[in-house]
């Protein structure tokens, strides 16, 4: 039997078709469950005053592309924060106190 030749792997992104009827949801808010074998993401979008928010798309993944989809999220938020600055987390504040304040109006010109 004849040893495959030595290949350096290529890396290069898989092609991917878009189809023209793809819905596009906005998500706020995502549930993670899992168990031994798959990762399940629950998105949905919160509105202020309405409850439960309702999943609009649900991803299962398994463990390894989640890793994946980890590492490849961490790469561009870390792109997009080199070019558009830090983003910033909520602190003390719940996220839907974050997310849902009221207006704040701007402060007076000669103050602050």
């Amino acid at each position: 039997m004849a040893t495959p030749p030595n290949r350096t792997p290529q890396h290069s992104p898989p092609q991917l078709e878009t189809p023209a009827d793809l819905t596009t949801v906005y998500s706020n808010v995502v549930r993670i469950a899992h168990s031994a074998t798959e990762m399940v993401f629950d998105f949905a979008h919160l509105l202020p005053g309405v409850i439960p928010a309702r999943v609009s798309a649900r991803v299962v993944m398994s463990p390894l592309a989640a890793k994946l989809f980890q590492r490849a999220l961490t790469e561009n938020l870390a792109r997009y924060e080199s070019t558009y600055g830090e983003v910033k987390l909520p602190g003390e504040q719940t996220l839907a106190d974050y997310l849902f304040r009221p207006p704040q109006n701007p402060e007076p010109p000669g103050k602050g």
